[in-house]
C-alpha cells in the first residue's frame, strides 16, 4: 500500500477521533455504564476546537484520497486499498457528522435517546414530529 492511501485513512480517522472526543465518546462511555458525565464535562469546553479539527481531518483525508486516485489514473496503475480507504473515509464522515448533530441539536438528541431507551416518562416534545405514535 502506498503512503498516500494510508495517509488518507489516517487523516480521516484522526479527524473522527478528535471530533468524537467531545460528544460521541463520552456518550458511548455513559451508555455502556463505564463512567459518568465527568468525561463529557471535561471535553465539552473544547468542542469549538475538536469538531473543526474533525472536519479538517476528514476533508484532508478525502483530498489525499482524490490526489492518490488521480496519480494512479495518470500512471495507469491500480490503487491499492482504494475500497477499504473509501470505506474508512465514509465511516469517519458519519462519525464527524454525528458529533456535529449531537453538538448542535442536544435537545433533539436527548429526546431520541430517551425514546430509544424506552423511557415512557419523557414523551416527545412538540418539535419531535412523527415520534408521537410510537
Amino acid at each position: 500500500m502506498k503512503a498516500g492511501t494510508v495517509g488518507a485513512g489516517l487523516a480521516a480517522w484522526g479527524g473522527a477521533v478528535l471530533s468524537s472526543l467531545c460528544c460521541l465518546l463520552p456518550l458511548t462511555v455513559m451508555i455502556l455504564g463505564l463512567g459518568s458525565g465527568a468525561f463529557m464535562a471535561v471535553t465539552m469546553p473544547y468542542r469549538w476546537v475538536l469538531i473543526p479539527a474533525g472536519v479538517l481531518g476528514v476533508t484532508s483525508g478525502f483530498v489525499l484520497y482524490a490526489r492518490e486516485r488521480r496519480r494512479c489514473q495518470a500512471l495507469s496503475c491500480r490503487m491499492a486499498g482504494s475500497r477499504v480507504t473509501l470505506a474508512v473515509l465514509l465511516v469517519a464522515t458519519l462519525i464527524v457528522g454525528s458529533s456535529i448533530v449531537v453538538d448542535r441539536f442536544p435537545e433533539m438528541t436527548s429526546d431520541v435517546l430517551a425514546y430509544l431507551a424506552g423511557d415512557v416518562h419523557s414523551g416527545p416534545r412538540p418539535g419531535m414530529k412523527g415520534m408521537e405514535g410510537r
